[in-house]
């Protein structure tokens, strides 16, 4: 029985290991001459990133088979809407001619369109169905489409990525994207991944935390987040996570990619704010992983920390991962946006969201 014990554990770890070597949604390896590189920044250490003063999930092997065991095995019946949640179809011809004011087209979770100043930009574009290399109905999106499919899309002048986990950084999305984008901006180590498929190396920035560039008219400034990053077992940390301030001539806004809680976002506030419109993480927590993930009345007080006019809760209303109610983080961050009177809006999917003329609270409650 030992025999064929070990003998099972060897072929599921010979399984594993021709897996993520052979499936390419894994994308590339930071070599050691990067991580030489990267030490030279004041977030990398011990041969990988940090986050500011060295928080961490501390998700031990105990606590992290306590969480697979309970999402696998346990059921959350409010877990998933009952049917897929409203969503405005965009006519294609009209996003590629557009011209107008600044906006933004919300597909869902943590991924957008910005429209501004005749440039077409995406915010990490997970544009499929599974954000998973594992096919698994328990993650498959809400919705059975998208308010525009990536062919239809215009072309893209920059692609904003916040870190390397498969709902932001998704290998599909990218493949059917790459002949149409023209610039890629991604924090440190995230290029390894574009580059292992076949985005050319000429077409990627790699940005540190505070680090900032001009680009077409924007200003683009990578900023901290409080997470973690990795698509192994073995490459946690491999990679920078990371927030984005966008600035153009009429317009400044923030995305805060993935985060928990912190001190990041006054600093963000004091030398970025303030903002006419933030982005702001909001879904996907647990008591289990508190620190990378914020609870909805973090956010709201994340959007009053960034300086923010007007938030919208994203990370949410596209897929389960976590064991929240689908609808738990908008219901939450709405009422504690009221609470502390910062005006939050929450568009369906697909809807344009004006830039100029945000006033807060002129949502339609539709979940």
């Amino acid at each position: 029985m030992l025999l064929i014990l070990l003998g099972l554990i060897g072929i599921l770890v010979i399984g594993y290991f021709l897996f993520v070597n052979l499936h390419p949604a894994f994308g590339g390896d930071v070599s050691k001459e990067l991580k030489e590189t990267y030490a030279k920044s004041d977030n990398h250490e011990d041969g990988k990133f940090i986050n500011i003063d060295g928080v961490d999930d501390d998700i031990t092997f105990g606590k992290g088979m306590k969480i697979m065991r309970t999402m696998l095995f346990n059921r959350f019946p409010n877990a998933k809407p009952d049917k897929e949640l409203p969503m405005l179809k965009a006519d294609s011809a009209q996003v590629a001619d557009y011209n107008g004011s600044a906006r933004l087209i919300w597909f869902g979770h943590s991924t957008f369109l910005l429209q501004a100043e005749g440039k077409d930009i995406l915010i990490d574009p997970m544009l499929t169905d599974m954000p998973s290399p594992i096919s698994r109905d328990a993650q498959r999106r809400f919705n059975k489409s998208l308010p525009i499919e990536i062919e239809q899309l215009p072309h893209i002048d920059a692609v904003l990525i916040s870190h390397d986990h498969y709902d932001h950084l998704d290998y599909e999305s990218i493949k059917r994207l790459r002949e149409k984008v023209t610039h890629f901006f991604v924090p440190l180590g995230v290029g390894v991944h574009l580059e292992a498929w076949d985005v050319p190396k000429d077409r990627i920035t790699e940005m540190d935390w505070w680090e900032e560039t001009q680009y077409e008219g924007f200003r683009f400034a990578c900023t901290p987040a409080q997470h973690f990053s990795g698509r192994k077992f073995n490459n946690r940390g491999s990679t920078l996570w990371a927030s984005w301030v966008i600035t153009s001539e009429n317009n400044n806004i923030f995305f805060s990619g993935d985060s928990g809680y912190g001190e990041h976002f006054k600093a963000i506030g004091e030398k970025y704010g303030p903002f006419d419109f933030a982005m702001l993480e909001c879904g996907q927590y647990n008591e289990l992983w508190p620190v990378i993930h914020m609870m909805p009345e973090e956010t709201a007080q994340a959007g009053v920390d960034v300086g923010a006019r007007v938030i919208m809760p994203i990370h949410w209303g596209a897929f389960q991962l976590a064991m929240h109610d689908w609808d738990d983080p908008v219901k939450r961050v709405v009422k504690q946006a009221q609470a502390i009177n910062i005006p939050v809006v929450v568009p369906k999917m697909g809807a344009s969201i004006d830039l100029n003329t945000l006033d807060g609270g002129t949502y339609s409650k539709w979940w």
